[in-house]
């Protein structure tokens, strides 16, 4: 899971960087409207989390720019301003949660799970695929009712094929959804296709049928 958060304030940004780390998701972090621009112009997140009062402008031109751009990225704002009609703008210009400050990151953190799995998997703690069947939260997989011992970015990318079914995934967008964007600094995406590689085999070993679609010159893409 790839997360951008948007906060200026160094002392919280740094707390939610660190606690969804721990919790096995890639925060990529910046301060100013006209960073956070330039990044979502470049790559997709499963969730953007998104403070108003920023040094540069307000928060609000980033749902324009989303709302322009088309993206589908979740938003959450997260705010000290509470007034219903920042709340009203919020969600008219496209977020999909709002959450006041202070928060506790146990809280966020529910949200931004129950948020990806509303927009990838209707609402879903358990996301099935035919034979086979994942547990969101305790993060196992099973295939024809028997556990099959994942890493967990071998799960993290199961769940990201499955939730763009049938869409082309590049290799570089695979990569950023790996690493965020260490994926730029590397000189290639080679461990993209051992992780595909080695993904493919347990399932395949495992009795599943062959869902990963090599498509040649461009990446890969889940389907039946």
């Amino acid at each position: 899971m790839k997360i951008l958060l948007i906060e200026d304030e160094k002392e919280i940004s740094n707390s939610i960087k660190s606690y969804l780390k721990s919790n096995d998701i890639i925060c990529e972090v910046t301060h100013k409207v006209q960073d956070a621009l330039e990044k979502i112009a470049s790559y997709e997140y499963d969730c953007i989390l998104l403070d108003l009062m920023l040094p540069d402008g307000n928060g609000f031109e980033v749902l324009k720019t989303l709302k322009r751009l088309n993206k589908s990225d979740g938003i959450i704002i997260i705010s000290a301003i509470e007034s219903l009609d920042t709340r009203l703008e919020g969600f008219n210009l496209g977020a999909d949660d709002f959450l006041t400050k202070p928060f506790h990151l146990s809280e966020l953190l529910v949200r931004i799970h129950s948020l990806i799995r509303r927009k990838n998997f209707n609402g879903n703690n358990l996301i099935k695929f035919n034979e086979i069947e994942i547990d969101f939260f305790a993060k196992t997989v099973s295939v024809n009712d028997i556990k099959i011992d994942f890493t967990k970015k071998e799960i993290d990318l199961l769940l990201y094929l499955i939730g763009n079914h049938k869409k082309v995934l590049s290799k570089s967008a695979l990569a950023e959804h790996l690493s965020g964007d260490m994926a730029d600094m590397l000189d290639n995406h080679n461990f993209v296709y051992a992780h595909i590689k080695n993904l493919k085999k347990k399932l395949n070993e495992a009795g599943c049928q062959d869902y990963i679609k090599s498509v040649y010159g461009l990446g890969y893409k889940w389907e039946a």
